[in-house]
């Protein structure tokens, strides 16, 4: 479930924005925190989602932040063992069951735009992870004033490095929809320019493959 984009060519930067997104609404994007792997590298047969930190499921600290961000709707994209996944979720979050899950993150991310596409209003998702749990709202809502802004392809960055989440928006979901394999949006970073927004003080884009890195969050 880990996604690492590489550098892209073309980018271009924005500075932190104020939490309030433009109008008081993030309406116009959607959320979607991806779910469905095993995570293999982190053994047994519990999806790596539902182990917990500090009391609580990974998968449910990563949706909190979600809901938390005012962004809407919130779409939990589950797979593996999906019905135990999907009761980590808290109010707020409707869930998209990945049938493909076993093929890559690419199916999980057309499974999220497939749920979406019948939403007339959004314009644009953010796509997350569940295995970072630190990752917090506000970078979701600078995402989403970068959208607003007139950004179609946006990601959130730590010490200028691109991390997560990523927005996607819908000019570009024909596009993604196309990915197979475990590919994600650094697919589409290579193709287009990309806005890169300074999330360095709403959260960290670690992520959780091993129990070693969950013992050291």
């Amino acid at each position: 479930m880990t996604y690492d984009p590489p550098a892209a060519p073309r980018s271009a930067s924005v500075a932190p924005r104020s939490s309030p997104l433009p109008g008081g609404s993030g309406s116009d994007v959607a959320i979607a925190v991806l779910a469905a792997g095993r995570g293999s590298r982190f053994g047994g047969e519990t999806p790596k989602s539902l182990h917990e930190w500090r009391g609580r499921p990974l998968v449910t600290w990563a949706l909190e932040a979600a809901v938390d961000s005012g962004l809407h709707p919130v779409y939990l994209v589950s797979g593996y063992r999906h019905h135990e996944v999907d009761q980590a979720a808290p109010a707020g979050v409707d869930t998209v069951h990945n049938h493909r899950w076993h093929e890559g993150i690419a199916h999980s991310l057309r499974a999220a735009l497939d749920a979406l596409d019948g939403y007339s209003s959004i314009g644009a998702v953010c796509i997350g992870l569940a295995d970072q749990p630190l990752v917090g709202p506000d970078a979701y809502r600078r995402l989403a004033a970068a959208y607003a802004d007139g950004s179609q392809l946006a990601v959130a960055t730590y010490g200028g490095e691109r991390g997560n989440p990523v927005l996607l928006s819908r000019s570009l979901w024909p596009e993604a929809h196309e990915l197979t394999g475990d590919v994600g949006a650094r697919v589409l970073m290579q193709r287009h320019p990309v806005t890169e927004v300074a999330c360095d003080d709403t959260g960290s884009p670690r992520d959780v493959d091993t129990p070693a890195d969950l013992e050291q969050l």
